[in-house]
């Protein structure tokens, strides 16, 4: 099935006979509609992935063990070692989806040998901290997320 640049569906597939054209099939405006509606999603979905800046998935046991380790401390309240985590996350950088202020926090992940707080963090977002909807690695200070799966 194919649509045309008029909006037409066309069902390439069911030809009368071998070696002629497919007939335009006649298909309801709101099925047209639906069909453009999701096809515009999917586009504005993966737009919004690479434009965001995400990378692809982790899995979480893929992460190194102070990542783990910082994850296990955002699900249980704390304590966190450091005193800015758990701060705001501002996303300045608009590579993660726009959510209200507040909506994305960020924690920590040490990295040894570092004499700071080095440059891998975790960014969890959600209502609440303890059990966010959503959670993403950056080792490189913000440049790069990649979702964190369970």
């Amino acid at each position: 099935m194919v649509i045309n640049e008029k909006g037409v569906v066309k069902n390439v597939d069911a030809a009368p006979v071998q070696g002629t054209r497919a007939a335009a099939t006649p298909t309801p405006v709101f099925t047209r509609a639906l069909m453009a509606l999701a096809l515009a999603s999917l586009g504005t979905l993966a737009l919004a992935r690479s434009a965001a800046g995400l990378g692809a998935d982790v899995s979480l046991a893929s992460l190194p063990p102070e990542a783990r380790r910082t994850e296990q401390l955002i699900h249980a309240g704390g304590p966190f070692p450091y005193a800015k985590d758990g701060a705001v996350f501002g996303n300045y950088e608009k590579r993660l989806a726009p959510e209200p202020r507040g909506y994305y926090h960020e924690y920590t992940v040490p990295t040894p040998g570092a004499r700071n707080r080095g440059a891998r963090r975790i960014i969890c977002g959600g209502r609440m901290p303890t059990e966010p909807e959503a959670c993403f690695y950056t080792e490189d200070h913000y440049g790069s997320f990649h979702r964190i799966l369970k």
